[in-house]
């Protein structure tokens, strides 16, 4: 055999596997969306730093699928869930939604909770032409990628607006000053901490100090140090539970006791555990509060109680209406391909959720309420609500 007829012996070879692989893949897909089943697909992060966010959100998405396979399903057919663990890490996000997209065949996406993974994993449903929907990505950037990226929580420059709103005007509080202390590495941070200083300023107040650091930095005693000689009435910390239960702790021990103010990323019941006493007397906006007594909210955490033995928490009930909404815009649906169910996940209005009255806006965002609580004893208590134009 002569070297040109072995060279086009491997070029035949290597397009007789491309093209299995292609029939193989095609035959996944055809197989999950032509069975008695609608697939839809899940990525978070189970495990890893931020692991009770994904649990959370995981245990919303599989309550709201055993409710509606219960009631029947969609067009007579069950709906299965699959989630991918992406530990956390982006790369893992953009591989867990190329998997649930070209293997799983999915209909639609749910997730992530992480804005840096969100924006991971968007473009790959964006190109697949699969609708994603994030429970609690807040971050501006997420549903710019395209017309298939959707969100059922608001975003920063709202979030930001009522955590310096609350700050400058709540009563014991009434701050002047504020300091911020943001983890350079995540979009999510950088996002709100530009945000509430932007509005912070609008109101009147002023920025006296700003420092960073990057998630899993266990020593904080320069920033804290910088933070405390610029004396503060209030100091903003947009990161996750895990980073700001030992800020928290390690402030108290500097001797700055100034009240510490977040925004959803603190939302987990890990936060008081890790933190104590030292978180006593912070506030946090979320989307939603436990104590709401709205019987939606009460019927939720009933059944969210009995199952998994624990109040939910923001994601878990974020995690419920963003699988509601999209199964009522599939039952609206004419077809379940992604262009048809993303236009009709557009037209969501007024949807009476968990986490209050949602609409979807021309930019796929969320227009709703957001809640301010307050750390005590460990737990967090209502404290007010901020609605969208306040």
């Amino acid at each position: 055999m002569t070297c040109r007829e072995l060279k086009w012996m491997q070029r035949m070879r290597g397009s007789v596997v491309l093209i299995l692989y292609a029939l193989v893949v095609g035959g996944c897909q055809d197989s999950a969306r032509n069975s008695n089943e609608i697939v839809i697909g899940h990525y978070a992060s189970t495990t890893g730093n931020e692991a009770t966010f994904g649990q959370s959100t995981d245990n919303g998405i599989k309550l709201a699928v055993d409710e509606i396979n219960e009631a029947g399903g969609i067009r007579g057919k069950k709906l299965r869930l699959i989630t991918y663990d992406d530990k956390g890490d982006a790369r893992e996000a953009g591989t867990a939604v190329t998997r649930l997209t070209t293997r799983d065949g999915v209909v639609a996406v749910l997730g992530e909770v992480a804005s840096s993974l969100s924006l991971a994993g968007a473009p790959v449903c964006q190109q697949a032409g699969i609708p994603m929907i994030s429970p609690s990505s807040t971050n501006v950037k997420v549903t710019t990628i395209g017309d298939m990226i959707f969100r059922v929580c608001f975003i920063d420059p709202f979030q930001a607006y009522a955590c310096a709103k609350f700050a400058r005007e709540h009563e014991g509080l009434k701050a002047e000053k504020a300091a911020i202390l943001t983890d350079q590495a995540s979009a999510y941070s950088v996002g709100l901490q530009d945000e509430f200083e932007k509005a912070f300023e609008q109101l009147g107040g002023k920025v006296v100090s700003k420092q960073q650091y990057q998630a899993g930095d266990q020593d904080f005693s320069a920033q804290l140090t910088a933070i405390r000689s610029s004396e503060p009435d209030i100091v903003f910390v947009p990161g996750y539970y895990t980073d700001v239960g030992n800020v928290a702790l390690q402030a108290r021990k500097l001797g700055l006791n100034t009240p510490m103010l977040g925004g959803d990323g603190w939302d987990s019941v890990k936060l008081g555990e890790i933190a104590g006493s030292s978180i006593e007397g912070c506030f946090y906006s979320n989307h939603y509060s436990h104590e709401d007594p709205n019987p939606r909210v009460q019927d939720f955490i009933k059944k969210y109680n009995e199952r998994y033995k624990q109040i939910p928490d923001g994601l878990a009930a974020l995690g419920y209406d963003a699988a509601r909404i999209l199964f009522e815009a599939m039952k609206r649906t004419e077809s379940l391909d992604g262009k048809s169910l993303a236009a009709e996940l557009a037209k969501t209005k007024d949807f009476d959720g968990v986490t209050g009255r949602i609409s979807i806006d021309a930019d796929r965002n969320a227009v709703k309420p957001a809640v301010i609580l307050e750390m005590k004893a460990g737990k967090p208590k209502f404290v007010t609500t901020i609605q969208p134009g306040a």
